[in-house]
């Protein structure tokens, strides 16, 4: 089956209705207890985000990252779960990760796929290829702030505790979605805590 009818089939899930990418919300995906602890291990390991391409702003993503370790039982059983869902390949996925927004902190508007004529290109996607599916949940509840924003199809999705967003990086015909690109919005109030996992063309590594 494929992935997409996959995931729309699963019972709580919600297709936002556009032709132009295929973007899953499942609310309550996880329990409060199991976002606690996701933001405990994120908190014990917090660094500043990275990115492959910040085309000369430095300001283009401020967040936090932790680089979550996939053979401790709480990121295992979201790790889980997550493949449950989705029908994805386990073997594909790259190692979950943690963020953490503070206020006034943002990841500007981009795609999460690799540009394949772009010069990093080689160095991320070599091996495993480029990422196929994202899968994206929020652990907390915002004060003010956090969205994520579809650009391309005015969606704002707002943070909430639980929820999950899943979409396909890929056109159905081939090629990467320049839809996709969407926007981790200013967090006014309050932190944002997210946990990411993505998928390759490949198996990982």
């Amino acid at each position: 089956m494929h992935i997409a009818e996959n995931i729309a089939g699963r019972p709580g899930v919600q297709r936002v209705p556009s032709p132009k990418l295929n973007l899953f919300i499942r609310k309550r995906f996880l329990e409060a207890d199991e976002c606690t602890e996701i933001i405990r291990l994120i908190d014990e390991k917090r660094r500043p985000s990275t990115i492959a391409d910040d085309v000369g702003d430095p300001t283009f993503r401020t967040s936090e990252t932790c680089d979550l370790d996939g053979t401790h039982p709480a990121v295992a059983a979201v790790d889980a779960k997550i493949i449950a869902l989705t029908g994805l390949d386990p073997a594909h996925g790259e190692p979950m990760q943690g963020q953490r927004y503070a206020v006034g902190q943002e990841f500007k508007a981009h795609t999460d796929y690799f540009e394949p004529d772009g010069a990093d290109y080689p160095r991320f996607c070599s091996v495993s290829g480029n990422r196929t599916w994202t899968v994206m949940i929020y652990l907390n509840d915002v004060e003010a702030g956090g969205a994520t924003r579809f650009t391309a199809i005015d969606k704002t999705v707002q943070p909430e505790l639980g929820k999950l967003l899943a979409w396909n990086n890929g056109l159905t015909g081939g090629g990467m979605n320049p839809n996709t690109m969407h926007h981790g919005m200013k967090v006014r109030s309050g932190v944002k805590y997210i946990v990411t996992k993505w998928f390759r063309e490949r198996p990982w590594g």
